[in-house]
């Protein structure tokens, strides 16, 4: 059967893959929730999810720096990447090994939704990922219809620190931020990635900040940081929150905790 990735690409198979392996973490889940996970043969060193399902699994190195050999000592039939994450060299190859590479790319929380779908129309999981797909999309419609009549939040949210560093319109990051009822401050600059400095950060005067944890861990201790621009609204009412990092950025089985946490943080009420 063939299947075209995000890249446009064709990947045939012949049969259900049987030696899967992810080269990122947030569908290393998915593949364990749609009922696949017997069928991953590794994963990279920073998938966590789910503890006791990757515990066995082969691990091949970082999504930027995987070990292509051991991924082909392990015979497998599948491998998973995504455009961002991992690099068209390494793709192209496992390709030219003849190691079928998926490649993923989802920008939006519906595609995040749709991507459980493939991937388990992918591994012949469909009927399993299909149920999963639509309690995510009904999730999704219940916080849209329960805060259509709320309004929506200016929120700053980074990424990095160091210098900080946030994200624009084009990241799944911030339309998770909005299904949630937030506005990204910074949804409008050109990088997606942009450097920013906590003056423009004031400047933006955001509503709410989150601090995640990851790909930056913050912590506590620099939810200090901000004090020195006490006109800041966040800072002035008390909604600095440190959040797990995964709600905004891991797509598939995530989505229905950061769906319904997410619009907590960012439409509740200050910070006792």
């Amino acid at each position: 059967m063939d299947f075209h990735d995000a890249t446009g690409a064709i990947v045939s198979l012949a049969a259900p893959p049987r030696r899967i392996v992810s080269l990122i973490p947030s569908i290393t889940e998915i593949l364990f929730a749609v009922g696949a996970g017997d069928a991953v043969a590794g994963c990279t060193v920073y998938c966590t999810q789910p503890p006791e399902g990757v515990a066995t699994k082969t691990r091949v190195g970082g999504e930027k720096n995987p070990k292509l050999e051991v991924i082909r000592d392990l015979d497998a039939d599948l491998v998973i990447a995504n455009v961002e994450e991992n690099l068209r060299e390494h793709v192209e190859t496992l390709r030219g090994w003849g190691i079928p590479v998926y490649v993923t790319y989802p920008h939006t929380v519906a595609d995040g939704i749709r991507l459980v779908r493939d991937l388990g129309e992918l591994v012949g999981q469909g009927e399993r990922a299909g149920r999963l797909a639509g309690e995510l999309a009904a999730a999704r419609e219940a916080v849209r219809k329960s805060g259509a009549d709320t309004p929506r939040r200016r929120v700053f949210y980074p990424i990095w620190r160091r210098p900080w560093m946030t994200v624009n319109r084009d990241t799944y990051a911030h339309d998770m931020l909005a299904e949630c009822g937030g506005i990204n401050v910074f949804g409008g600059h050109e990088r997606r990635y942009p450097e920013v400095t906590l003056d423009e950060v004031a400047r933006a005067a955001p509503e709410v900040i989150l601090l995640p944890d990851e790909p930056y861990r913050f912590r506590g201790v620099h939810l200090a940081d901000f004090q020195a621009h006490p006109e800041i609204p966040a800072v002035r009412d008390g909604r600095l929150h440190l959040v797990d990092g995964k709600l905004a950025t891991w797509y598939g089985p995530r989505i229905k905790e950061a769906l319904a946490i997410l619009p907590r943080f960012i439409g509740g009420e200050s910070a006792a």
